[in-house]
């Protein structure tokens, strides 16, 4: 077998190689390239997942990055166990063909309790008293003494939230993916793993903050007005994303694309040395959006929704309500727990600006989503749009971790996580005053993320419609022909030849 590095670029395009990313862009030259007809969902946890099966949402079950629990009636987020993920990963088979085999697994997703040999992920520790305290699992547990020794502590601020891909106290903007590089490396040295699989999300937090692009830049200065509680473009028709020829990359994500560049050629050389193989991985494109719909609000404008006041605060229950969506990006999963609505829901969504397609049980059938964790319908955003959680009408009586980066607790993606509030006037004063309090053992919320959700302006889960915007497979060895095109469900059997080969 021949030792392969797969190195997961976020968020990499063929739309974003170029003369900012000249390391990217000579390993490409140098080798092979082929653009992925993205999972659907074109999210994280779905895509992962299916490269890594071969399979479809369908058969591996992981239909976004978190669903509605039917028997738990919680929605549930980012969970990391890898036994959710139904059916034979690639380590497996390849250890079945060779029991030398080893695999490391560093920051991909679903990393607890696989059977992968080597295992780096994230995952705080919640002492009883209520804290929370930054951390990593590993597996071996041995590991994550020597790497942290080696490394020092995992910035985690920098992995998720308004501190990263920005310069902040709590490191550089690339901190986090120069971290997990750094893991990588240690794991090559310590370990010499077959295969390592990398996971490196630095262009991801930009590319959703400032979004891609600043093509057609009077078009998306068009306003967002809010009707009946949903995000409604007020022009009949949305325009379609600038072909590649008139794309401009967006300036503020400029430095994003040299530091990633340079992390990920640092990891090329180092991988070369060590005779190990590179193959470069994308999950999806991110491309412009300006169009937040917010279906939650949509359904309690019907009755549908179920609300609870909690402590003045009111919180959604999911298990009480009729309909509701579990909103992901730009795909929302709509779960009815009153079947008898299913025409009336169908009809409204269709007719609802900002939602491009609905599918029920043929079309989801058709799409490989046709899974019991799936929402009874889904449905895909129309380009420039995407789906907030939101289900509050008024911001006074918002819950709240609203205000909060927490990824478990909202019963949705919440990509605003990424911005500190522009309505606080001295935001890292407040940040420090928080922080303080926590120093002292006293309660207290980092309430410092807005609840405006205009200020997104990339995002990603459905299929762009310029394959420019697909995510990208880079071989370095040219011998090994790849289609133009490939399906995301080949990309394991890609892996696989390329390890065997």
């Amino acid at each position: 077998m021949q030792r392969t590095a797969v190195i997961n670029v976020v968020g990499l395009t063929e739309a974003l190689i170029g003369p900012q990313t000249p390391r990217i862009g000579a390993f490409r030259q140098r080798g092979a390239c082929a653009k992925i007809v993205p999972a659907l969902p074109a999210l994280t946890c779905t895509a992962q997942s299916t490269y890594l099966t071969g399979a479809s949402p369908a058969q591996h079950g992981i239909v976004g990055n978190g669903w509605y629990d039917r028997q738990l009636a919680e929605v549930q987020f980012w969970k990391q166990s890898n036994h959710l993920v139904q059916g034979q990963k690639l380590w497996e088979e390849l250890r079945e063909r060779d029991p030398k085999f080893t695999c490391a697994k560093v920051f991909w997703w679903y990393n607890m309790y696989s059977t992968a040999d080597y295992s780096i992920t994230p995952r705080p520790a919640y002492p009883a008293d209520g804290r929370k305290v930054f951390d990593i699992y590993t597996w071996p547990y041995s590991i994550r003494g020597a790497i942290k020794k080696k490394l020092g502590d995992f910035p985690f601020p920098t992995f998720w939230g308004p501190a990263a891909g920005i310069r902040t106290p709590q490191g550089p903007p690339d901190a986090a993916s120069r971290w997990i590089a750094e893991s990588a490396k240690w794991i090559e040295k310590e370990h010499h793993p077959t295969l390592s699989l990398v996971y490196l999300p630095h262009l991801d937090y930009n590319l959703q903050r400032h979004g891609p692009f600043t093509a057609a830049a009077d078009v998306m200065r068009r306003s967002v007005e809010s009707f009946d509680g949903r995000g409604v473009n007020p022009a009949d028709h949305q325009p379609p994303i600038a072909s590649h020829q008139a794309l401009s990359i967006n300036p503020a994500i400029v430095p994003d694309l040299r530091a990633i560049d340079a992390i990920v050629g640092d990891l090329i050389d180092f991988f070369a040395q060590q005779s190990v193989r590179v193959i470069l991985l994308s999950e999806y494109g991110i491309t412009p959006v300006n169009w937040p719909v917010h279906l939650n609000r949509l359904f309690r404008s019907q009755g549908w929704l179920s609300i609870k006041n909690e402590l003045g605060l009111e919180l959604l229950d999911p298990g009480a309500s009729k309909v509701f969506a579990v909103a992901d990006h730009q795909v929302a999963h709509i779960y009815l727990n009153d079947p008898a609505l299913e025409g009336q829901v169908r009809s409204l969504l269709e007719k609802t600006e900002g939602v491009g397609t609905v599918m029920g049980r043929i079309e989801k059938s058709a799409a490989g989503l046709d899974h019991p964790r799936a929402g009874d319908l889904v449905t895909i955003a129309e380009e420039r749009a995407w789906f907030t959680y939101y289900y509050w009408r008024d911001d006074r009586v918002a819950p709240d971790f609203a205000r909060t980066v927490d990824i478990h607790r909202k019963p949705g993606y919440d990509p605003v996580e990424l911005f500190l509030d522009p309505q606080i006037k001295l935001p890292k004063l407040k940040i420090s005053w928080r922080l303080l309090q926590k120093k002292l053992g006293f309660r207290m919320l980092m309430d410092v993320i807005p609840l405006d959700a205009t200020l997104v302006k990339g995002s990603h889960g459905r299929r762009p419609a310029d394959s420019v915007h697909y995510p990208l497979l880079i071989s370095q060895e040219p011998k090994l022909s790849l289609n133009s095109l490939v399906e995301a469900t080949d990309v394991y059997h890609l892996l696989k030849r390329h390890v065997l080969a």
